[in-house]
């Protein structure tokens, strides 16, 4: 028997520890040159098929990856021959075996007094007061740089763990358990609003075909990837893609680099473009989106976000606006040329300063959305999502399809705010060719 080799019977009892019943998690630690790697395995349930969830940590770098019996059985094998200094820690519901291999190649071996646990995989055994602790999140946490290495939150990423975790709140709100209790605004063109939210969403919710979320302006990805875990593992949806657009070659390399490392590359999608020429279709195999995201686009980039939500015929759209500069410009200019002379002469005092003058293009330009969402046959509310101390930037415009569209009521009430204000909302010039019939029965 070679150096730093476990000999027959301490081979065999690993693999029937490990893959027969009774199997609770088995871990590795390697030390060479000065660097470490660790491999933590345990069984876990993924859509109702038992599964064996791998977690590799490679001085630093977290890598997950879910295999069956027989990638389970094959990765044990390399683990067991392992080279070099190591230890092992297999735990059962019978007890616990330790092993050691120092650098001289002895083999330490300890075992646990007999014991009887009770072993139970459930697909979601955690407190559920947060969506990022509804499912196993510690290696989304770990691979996203929220966590550190010990899967404690980094006091600088706070505030953006927090922004998540509301922004996951609202989705379920959304979906609204399925859609019961939703009040409606309006008349749902031919269907009875709450019932058909609810067998709407359940259809979603159980159809075979991808479940499909578009995040716009996706950055970092921290909010495209916990979308993904928790439409899947919490909701429970049984087919869920969700694809990530941003500009940036940077955010989408990093971003395509960790989807890999948490073994869901091919569910969720990272595409390099801007949004307004991007191709759902060439990405997806169709041009539909069922929900679209974004969290804190850029100015008009929310608008554009919104744009081809309801180009994609979206049912959901939720968007945290940015920065709102367009309409500022308009605000800034008015009294010149007879332009918007009544609202300058009536808001004189606050346009005088521009920190009020921002705050109310801020309020005007998500109102102007979210009445333009619904002419268009959503339901709208705007509300504040997170705590200010997460970010200033905590509103967000929450719309669901299911009114009839250009009722006059909301078409009205969008035509005399922006008339008396004689401005042209970027988003109606976007969507001026849905919205153009609409708007000219009242204009």
């Amino acid at each position: 028997m070679e150096r730093f080799e476990l000999d027959d019977g301490l081979k065999d009892e690993i693999r029937a520890g490990t893959l027969g019943e009774g199997f609770i998690k088995l871990v590795q630690s390697v030390r060479r040159n000065g660097k470490s790697f660790k491999i933590a395995v345990r069984p876990v349930e993924i859509g109702g098929v038992a599964k064996f969830q791998a977690e590799m940590t490679d001085d630093g770098r977290v890598q997950v990856k879910n295999f069956d019996a027989d990638g389970m059985s094959a990765g044990l094998e390399e683990i067991i021959e392992q080279k070099g200094a190591r230890d092992l820690h297999l735990m059962t519901a019978k007890g616990d075996l330790h092993v050691r291999v120092t650098k001289k190649g002895h083999v330490l071996v300890s075992r646990s007094a007999e014991m009887d646990r009770e072993v139970s995989v459930k697909p979601h055994d955690r407190v559920k007061n947060l969506p990022l602790a509804s499912f196993d999140s510690a290696p989304l946490l770990r691979v996203t740089g929220i966590a550190d290495g010990e899967g404690k939150i980094r006091a600088s990423m706070r505030g953006k763990y927090d922004q998540v975790n509301e922004f996951l709140k609202v989705v379920k709100e959304t979906l609204g358990s399925f859609g019961v209790g939703l009040e409606s605004d309006g008349v749902c063109a031919g269907h009875d609003s709450a019932k058909a939210l609810s067998d709407s969403a359940k259809t979603l919710k159980d159809s075979n075909r991808p479940f499909t979320v578009v995040d716009c302006g996706c950055g970092k990805a921290y909010l495209t990837l916990a979308l993904y875990f928790y439409l899947a593992q919490t909701i429970g949806f049984r087919n869920v893609r969700v694809v990530g657009v941003d500009r940036r070659d940077d955010v989408i390399d990093s971003a395509k680099k960790m989807a890999r490392s948490l073994d869901v590359a091919e569910k969720v999608l990272f595409v390099k473009a801007d949004l307004s020429s991007f191709s759902l279709k060439d990405v997806a195999g169709d041009d539909r989106a069922d929900m679209v995201v974004s969290l804190h686009a850029c100015d008009t980039a929310t608008d554009e976000a919104m744009a081809r939500g309801v180009e994609w015929k979206a049912k959901y759209i939720l968007s945290a606006p940015c920065c709102q500069h367009e309409l500022q410009k308009s605000l800034a200019s008015l009294g010149k040329g007879g332009a918007g002379v009544a609202a300058a002469n009536d808001f004189a005092g606050l346009l005088r300063q521009s920190i009020l003058r921002e705050r109310l293009c801020d309020i005007l330009t998500d109102s102007f959305r979210a009445m333009i969402l619904r002419i268009l046959g959503f339901r709208t509310q705007v509300i504040e999502f997170v705590s200010s101390e997460a970010t200033m930037r905590n509103v967000l415009i929450k719309a669901e399809w299911g009114v009839k569209p250009g009722q006059a009521g909301p078409v009205s009430e969008y035509l005399n705010l922006r008339d008396y204000w004689k401005v042209t909302p970027w988003l109606e010039t976007r969507l001026g060719r849905l919205l153009e019939r609409h708007l000219a029965r009242f204009d």
